[in-house]
């Protein structure tokens, strides 16, 4: 771990999917002397966060706000999020920067518009998830104030829409329930909290993983130029070669458990590693081949890239969404997309979430000199 602590992993796709379905898998991780991800103040620490809660206080949780994320809620956003996709990759040109210039902008103004709150905030947000997700240079007191700062910014969004209610996703959270049960104020800023770092970065940090990965096969990159239909299957396809941007959360085992690949005794941190589960042979023929058509006639969405259980991410609906409409934006309005450096020069980012620092990218038509004349 970043922290410096070391703790086992479940690496098979069967151990991986057992352990987070297991109900002595915790992820109350605040007590003394367990390990950490990171150094000083984490998002481990909050008790009010949903990836932090054990039932019966997370099933609560998730039942208030299960028809918030449901494909019917998020289906409607795809014309305006290929809109947003398309206007940005507009305003370039032929050459362009895809992490700052598009990966990071598109979930960056999709979130903002959910929220509600103005664009010119992603810079914002951008400040606050590399500090949490993305390095781990930042030190304990910066880490903490940041977090604060974060916390604070939330808990004035949610205060907005109490005092002027609208028609976004802050305003459907306040008003979802489960008969009489609401959401807490604690659990209200902490889903903001946890919609800005999900919905930003770690989608983000998906469409540069992703559209790097196609960029290294231009054959299947040719095949979504010519048929962008098949872009939802190569996605499934992506997801599992490179999703997660991070592995699931830690989690602490409560009661001696035995897991199909071995057992784990009572008290043990483990990390369940879900992009090594996603390579797992057993699960998945030839693992380290990328095929954008292996999920066309498979079982649906067998890979853990959102995790498994009950703590599976709530809006993976809307990050596939945002995900498909993104890669096929570029192979319709930039099909001569490719990398201007080798794949080799990529830089990475530190820390929970990894993803290029920068793609160099040209989208100009590929031109061929003609053949020199003969002599004489």
């Amino acid at each position: 771990m970043p922290s410096g602590d070391r703790v086992p992993m479940a690496v098979r796709y069967e151990d991986v999917r057992a352990l987070l379905a297991s109900p002595t898998s915790s992820r109350n991780l605040r007590l003394p002397g367990l390990p950490r991800f990171v150094s000083g103040v984490g998002i481990d620490d909050d008790p009010d966060a949903l990836i932090n809660q054990d039932p019966p206080e997370h099933t609560r949780y998730r039942r208030i706000m299960q028809g918030t994320f449901t494909p019917r809620q998020t289906e409607p956003w795809r014309p305006r999020i290929a809109a947003i996709a398309g206007d940005l990759l507009d305003g370039l040109g032929d050459r362009f920067e895809l992490v700052e210039d598009y990966a990071l902008r598109l979930p960056a103004h999709v979130i903002c518009e959910m929220l509600g709150v103005p664009v010119d905030d992603y810079e914002r947000f951008v400040q606050w998830t590399d500090m949490f997700l993305t390095t781990s240079t930042a030190t304990e007191q910066a880490r903490y104030e940041g977090y604060g700062d974060f916390l604070a910014y939330a808990a004035e969004l949610v205060a907005q829409h109490r005092r002027s209610p609208g028609d976004d996703l802050i305003d459907l959270l306040i008003q979802a329930r489960d008969a009489d049960d609401r959401l807490t104020e604690g659990e209200l800023v902490n889903t903001v909290f946890s919609l800005i770092t999900a919905g930003y970065e770690t989608t983000a940090s998906m469409i540069a993983r992703g559209v790097f990965r196609l960029l290294l096969h231009p054959r299947q990159w040719d095949e979504l130029v010519a048929d962008p239909s098949l872009t939802a299957v190569a996605v499934e396809e992506v997801l599992r070669f490179d999703g997660p941007p991070a592995s699931a959360f830690m989690r602490r085992i409560t009661e001696d458990t035995d897991l199909p690949g071995g057992s784990l005794r009572a008290g043990t941190v483990v990390m369940p590693n879900l992009n090594a589960a996603n390579h797992d042979p057993e699960a998945f023929p030839d693992p380290g081949r990328f095929d954008i058509h292996r999920f066309t006639d498979h079982p649906p969405n067998p890979h853990v890239a959102f995790g498994y259980g009950a703590h599976r991410c709530l809006a993976a609906s809307l990050a596939r969404v945002e995900l498909t409409e993104a890669v096929r934006a570029l192979v319709t309005r930039r099909p001569a997309l490719r990398l201007t450096g080798s794949p080799e020069s990529v830089a990475w980012t530190d820390g929970l979430v990894l993803r290029p620092v920068a793609l160099h990218v040209t989208s100009a038509p590929v031109t061929t000199s003609p053949p020199a004349a003969a002599p004489g």
